[in-house]
């Protein structure tokens, strides 16, 4: 009996350390995720359009998931800096890059750490639309006016930047319509909106969010939505779509995170965003911009398509416009 008994306690301290592995290895494999902090790392400072965008997504995704979301800011390179510290960060999902096109040119003008195939699309926050746009005293009543006037001579197109989303859908449409034109840049939607109305500029092409005010009070008239399918807040305004243009051109902003990451904790970051984003708090904030849930907040699927042809039109831009 004495001899069993020692057998026993014997065994017992010589499996105990390998119990207390065993053990902790199954603890890391059953982890709960998320169970810390996540990170949303935006490229601008702080109280720009992606900070308030990024803070108003947190506000119920974080009840969603279960933990705190903290937005911090690597403001530089348009996106260049956001990107070194995505990649400094392991691929486990609590690290998210609020993601935009300025990422994507970057990124195609090779100005990045990245590759576009490092980044996984985790949810679209917003899907802001391009309208075709004139002043409401402008002889142009139809796009086919706008573009027949245009293949007469080049008119004069308001842009932000050169290079912007709006200049290179403006390319991309004058290429499919073939018509030539003059991009001229303003540094603020004020001037440009002085520009349209005192016919500086015959056209221009503003958001969704920065534009229907005007369209609403009847300042501007809005001749087109670049887009496949008309906006439900604007249902008699036509698409270039149906025009027989098949260009689209969106301001889009989403989350994404590195390759590597698990296939299982993307579904729950796409879940958590796109249910947090479906509460009344984000939708109003979409609302005030005169956009919707249904039409802007889409999940991974959906999203990381949707990057990766952004993308190809990105390089395609870059190349035409010369912008590398």
């Amino acid at each position: 009996m004495r001899r069993l008994l020692r057998f026993k306690c014997l065994t017992m301290l010589v499996l105990a350390p390998v119990l207390i592995v065993l053990g902790s290895t199954c603890l890391a494999a059953d982890e709960k995720f998320p169970s810390d902090t996540i990170k949303v790392i935006i490229h601008t400072t702080y109280g720009g359009g992606t900070d308030i965008t990024a803070r108003m997504m947190t506000m119920r995704t974080r009840r969603a998931l279960g933990v705190d979301m903290q937005v911090i800011s690597q403001n530089g390179g348009s996106g260049a800096k956001a990107h070194q510290y995505l990649q400094s960060q392991p691929a486990d999902g609590y690290t998210l890059l609020a993601l935009t096109q300025s990422h994507l040119y970057t990124i195609a003008r090779g100005k990045s750490v990245l590759k576009i195939d490092d980044l996984v699309g985790i949810a679209r926050a917003m899907d802001d639309p391009t309208f075709i746009t004139v002043d409401a005293k402008s002889k142009y009543q139809t796009l086919e006016d706008l573009i027949a006037a245009s293949k007469e001579k080049p008119l004069n197109w308001g842009v932000s930047v050169l290079g912007s989303t709006e200049h290179i859908g403006l390319a991309q449409l004058a290429k499919a319509a073939g018509f030539e034109y003059k991009a001229v840049p303003f540094e603020s939607g004020g001037q440009m909106v002085n520009a349209l109305m005192s016919g500086a500029i015959d056209a221009t092409l503003p958001n969704v969010s920065e534009a229907r005010q005007q369209i609403l009070d009847g300042t501007f008239r809005a001749l087109a939505v670049m887009a496949p399918k008309r906006l439900s807040g604007f249902p008699d305004v036509p698409t270039t779509y149906e025009k027989g243009f098949e260009v689209d051109c969106s301001t889009t902003r989403g989350y994404a995170v590195l390759k590597g990451t698990p296939d299982d904790r993307i579904k729950i970051l796409s879940d958590g965003l796109v249910e947090g984003m479906h509460a009344e708090v984000f939708a109003n904030y979409l609302a005030s911009a005169g956009l919707t849930v249904e039409e802007s907040v889409a999940g991974h699927e959906v999203w990381d398509a949707q990057i990766k042809k952004e993308y190809a039109k990105a390089v395609q831009a870059v190349e035409e416009l010369g912008f590398k």
